[in-house]
């Protein structure tokens, strides 16, 4: 017994360490914060984080795995945010979602966080000034690109500060003790597409199945309704007490889905940048080559290009979405931007998958 109090000391001691340095770097990161404001600058910073995670993950020598690290500096780090500003966090749907999920993946659970019912009410609200960053969806690996994301970005000033890809896994939650007793199942139309191999095998394809807007509301809607059970995250059943029978009952174990988070300012250069654009494409022969061709000719690689309807022009047929390596201060990307520059919206350029 007398061991185990010595360790237990011990771990407080260093608790007493750790607390004490944390403060210590809480005071030069209060200090940051003042000088970035008097010039303006902005505090979330994913290259910076980046790099600081990157050079603590070269230095362990511990018991401590890289997950592990990112997990604990990236709360750190949220916290200093919070410190240098306190600065509203805008997201697409109810507490619990996926994308609620991939913020506090990135600003921590101490961040103010503003949930939206759509994405048109994310962009409105850092319009507006009441956020100063917002987290939506951009494309899925199983259902494409989310056009109305695009098309905002397309009508904005806001630009793509940061990118992040996150798998989506979904569980059955319920308050039943066997499926026999399920008459309903509630969760987002998209989330039963992808889960349908699941519903046929459990011979649940015959159950009510009931669409509603989010698979957040649907393990609200399952933890209080009898004979009922929801799709939904394993976060939002946690949310709202709902017992989960099954985890990972997707079809596609490798489906992910690519968040943005979207700003009001220019990012610096990393060294590891993406750059995403929209460029219009003259309708007749050869025009799309034409305009690929000067990407090729300046060693720009593109990533993905995908088109979209052009809905408010007479002249041009379709907007292209673009990605590509680099950054928009990058002389290659600076010349083909020039060159086409009445025909190209740029959306940002931002550090690949942080």
């Amino acid at each position: 017994m007398s061991q185990l109090v010595d360790l237990r000391n011990e771990i407080d001691l260093i608790d007493n360490t750790i607390l004490e340095l944390l403060n210590k770097r809480m005071g030069v990161v209060k200090r940051v914060g003042e000088l970035k404001h008097t010039t303006n600058q902005p505090i979330y910073r994913p290259e910076r984080e980046r790099d600081i995670l990157n050079r603590l993950k070269l230095l362990n020598k511990g018991l401590l795995s890289e997950s592990a690290i990112d997990a604990i500096f990236l709360e750190i780090f949220a916290v200093s945010r919070n410190l240098e500003r306190v600065e509203n966090v805008a997201y697409l749907g109810p507490e619990g979602s996926f994308t609620h999920q991939a913020a506090e993946s990135r600003f921590g659970a101490n961040s103010e966080y503003l949930s939206m019912k759509s994405i048109s009410a994310v962009f409105k609200t850092l319009e507006s000034k009441r956020a100063k960053f917002g987290v939506l969806p951009i494309e899925n690996s199983s259902d494409g690109i989310v056009g109305e994301t695009l098309d905002l970005l397309g009508e904005s000033d806001l630009k793509i500060v940061a990118e992040l890809q996150m798998p989506i896994h979904h569980s059955l939650g319920t308050t039943c003790q066997h499926l026999s007793e399920i008459k309903k199942i509630y969760s987002k139309d998209i989330a039963f597409g992808q889960c349908r191999n699941f519903l046929s095998d459990y011979n649940l394809e015959n159950v009510e199945l009931i669409p509603i807007e989010s698979t957040a509301k649907a393990a609200k809607m399952a933890s209080i309704e009898p004979n009922s059970a929801a799709i939904c995250s394993s976060i939002a059943a946690k949310l709202f007490n709902l017992p989960v029978l099954f985890n990972n009952i997707e079809d596609n174990t490798n489906n992910t889905t690519r968040f943005v988070i979207i700003s009001d300012f220019k990012t610096e250069k990393s060294g590891n940048d993406k750059t995403s654009i929209l460029a219009k494409i003259t309708d007749k022969p050869g025009g799309l080559v034409e305009f690929l061709k000067d990407f090729q000719d300046l060693k720009i690689n593109l990533t993905k290009i995908e088109s979209r309807p052009a809905k408010d022009s007479k002249t041009f047929n379709y907007w292209f979405y673009i990605d590509f390596i680099g950054h928009v201060d990058d002389e290659n990307v600076k010349m083909v931007l020039e060159k086409h520059k009445n025909d190209i919206k740029w959306l940002g350029s931002y550090l690949q998958n942080v």
